[in-house]
């Protein structure tokens, strides 16, 4: 089959569909989340996702960690915390029920193991609101504190999906994100956009270290390379 609509969905935000094509270039099934008529992901450029958890991990000593992800998408950031064997817990934040609805009927090619991981707690809730929060990320242990916080929900600091997630990007949006953080915790953030000054700068205001790297893969449409950004910052 060359192409099927695997999900369609009216949400407050819009329409969100999952579709399975044929790329008949690059002979792989290829599966992609749109919001009304705008791509928000693809399985063909999944690279920064993986280095998001990667390098977000990379910075914690010892073993025992537990993880929130904001943003479940096709699952790809999700499952390579999962196949870090330190990891002891992993909350997935994700406010479209729908999208964990296609996990949990593991429609998607990494949802079984996502699923089926006991390690791994789904939570249907609004990420920037719980990172405003007092109570955090955790309904069943609020004031929870975390070792790792990773994000991939906007496609950048400036071009966010709604109005209501920009205070999350100033000084103060991450110093209440980071009082959910262990002392010495990470947060790291996925971008679309090159690095950002303006958002280097509020990092370096409130996290004791933070970085930008720049992670580069092929574009096997353009034959060139594309670029996103994931910034790493430590309390």
């Amino acid at each position: 089959m060359r192409f099927e609509e695997i999900d369609w969905r009216e949400t407050p935000i819009g329409v969100i569909s999952l579709r399975r094509r044929r790329d008949p270039l690059l002979e792989v099934d290829v599966y992609e989340v749109k919001l009304d008529d705008e791509y928000l992901m693809s399985s063909l450029f999944t690279v920064a996702e993986v280095e998001l958890a990667r390098l977000g991990l990379a910075e914690l000593p010892g073993t025992g960690f537990d993880v929130v992800v904001g943003g479940l998408g096709l699952g790809h950031s999700a499952r390579s915390v999962l196949e870090d064997s330190r990891v002891r817990s992993l909350i997935i934040v994700e406010g479209l029920g729908e999208v964990i609805e296609w996990h949990q009927r593991e429609l998607l090619p990494l949802s079984p193991s996502l699923a089926r991981d006991a390690r791994n707690r789904f939570v249907h809730g609004d990420f920037f609101a719980m990172a405003g929060s007092t109570a955090g990320f955790d309904p069943v242990e609020p004031g929870r504190r975390f070792h790792v916080i990773l994000v991939d929900i906007d496609h950048s600091p400036r071009h966010v999906l709604d109005p209501s997630h920009a205070g999350f990007y100033t000084t103060e949006g991450l110093r209440r994100l980071g009082s959910h953080l262990h002392p010495g915790g990470v947060f790291a953030l996925w971008s679309d956009d090159p690095p950002d000054e303006e958002f280097n700068s509020a990092l370096a205001e409130v996290f004791t270290t933070s970085q930008a790297h720049v992670v580069t893969f092929p574009n096997p449409y353009s034959g060139g390379v594309s670029a996103n950004t994931v910034y790493v910052a430590t309390t």
